[in-house]
């Protein structure tokens, strides 16, 4: 995993935190994606607050976690998905109906795949998180 893959280097540093049920961690570098993943994230109560250290070497988030990640990580490869496609994702990517969700980017930005859904986007998977 390459440093060309921030969002994946970001989940990945997120699950194995709170696996040792670490209270923050530190993610970096930012991405303006990573940093939409984040919010997403905290939306839905997965993390807690997160805040962006600027320290002048690409910059880092501090994440504070609050043990609702089980898993998460990177749709390799990205898959593009149309609104009928969704169900396969969740099947192959997500523990059970309506646990966690995919994270698409869609042409009205990144968000999750239930309102991607909702609102008729098709996109490209980034990510899933439950």
């Amino acid at each position: 995993m390459g440093m060309n893959d921030t969002l994946a280097a970001a989940l990945n540093n997120i699950k194995n935190a709170e696996l040792v049920a670490k209270r923050t961690c530190l993610v970096r570098p930012v991405s303006k994606v990573t940093q939409k993943v984040l919010e997403i994230m905290q939306d839905n109560k997965f993390i807690g607050e997160y805040k962006k250290i600027e320290d002048g070497r690409g910059d880092q988030f501090e994440v504070s976690l609050i043990g609702g990640v089980n898993n998460c990580g990177v749709v390799k490869p990205r898959f593009s998905v149309t609104m009928k496609e969704y169900e396969k994702f969740e099947k192959r990517y997500l523990p059970a109906k309506d646990f966690g969700f995919l994270i698409v980017s869609t042409s009205k930005g990144v968000m999750t795949h239930i309102e991607a859904k909702e609102k008729g986007f098709g996109g490209k998977l980034l990510a899933f998180v439950y």
